[in-house]
């Protein structure tokens, strides 16, 4: 049978609390750190590898990329840095959406009734 099935259960989970706030704060760290492992490796297939980096712990190649990202942050490879603000708080946030051409595609609509 599988002699090293750890999947989710190595690194415990009391242990990756310590290097974050909350366990809301390392769900977030964890599935952002596995996305960018996991286009890291399709990036690789394609030949583009310097546009991610790949892991920075051993892994074998059957190693899930959360896995990988929660060993990453077990053992300090990872610092979690707060999102600062961009903007002043008086200012509208803009989030590149141009709500004029919804404006515009619902009265296109309403002049067609």
């Amino acid at each position: 049978m599988i002699d090293s099935m750890k999947g989710i259960t190595e690194p415990p989970l009391d242990e990756l609390l310590e290097h974050v706030d909350n366990k809301y704060q390392l769900v977030i760290f964890a599935s952002r750190r596995a996305r960018q492992i996991n286009d890291y490796y399709a990036d690789l297939h394609d030949g583009a590898i310097y546009e991610n980096v790949g892991p920075l712990v051993d892994s074998a190649v059957d190693d899930k990329p959360l896995s990988i990202a929660l060993q990453e942050i077990n053992q300090n490879k990872l610092e979690m840095k707060p999102i600062t603000a961009v903007q002043d708080a008086g200012d509208d946030l803009d989030f590149g959406i141009n709500f004029d051409e919804f404006d515009d595609a619902a009265g296109a609509e309403e002049t067609a009734e």
